[in-house]
C-alpha cells in the first residue's frame, strides 16, 4: 500500500530543489502525490476498507494545504509543479 523506499528516493531525487531537500514543498506534494495514487488504486480494489479512506482523505487535505501554501507565496514554483505532476487544479 505505501510507497517502498525506492520509489521514494526517485520521486525526491526527480523533485529536490538542491542537494539533500526532502523538505520543501515540491518534494512533500510528489511524495503526498503518489501515496494518494498508490491508495486510490488499493481503494478501487478494496472498496469496503474504510481505514484506509480515512488516511486517503488526511493525505489529500495535507497535500491540498501545502498546495495553497505554495500558490499563494510563489504561484510559478506552483504552476511549473501542478503541470510535472499533472494535477488538475
Amino acid at each position: 500500500m505505501a510507497i517502498s523506499k525506492v520509489e521514494k528516493d526517485a520521486i525526491i531525487k526527480e523533485y529536490a530543489t538542491h542537494e539533500g531537500d526532502t523538505g520543501s514543498v515540491e518534494v512533500q506534494v510528489a511524495v503526498l502525490t503518489a501515496d494518494i495514487n498508490n491508495l486510490t488504486a488499493h481503494m478501487k480494489e478494496h472498496k469496503h476498507d474504510h481505514h484506509s479512506y480515512v488516511g486517503l482523505l488526511k493525505k489529500i487535505g495535507h497535500r491540498r494545504n501545502l498546495l495553497r501554501y505554495l500558490q499563494n507565496n510563489d504561484v510559478e514554483r506552483y504552476r511549473s509543479l501542478i503541470k510535472r505532476l499533472g494535477l488538475r487544479r
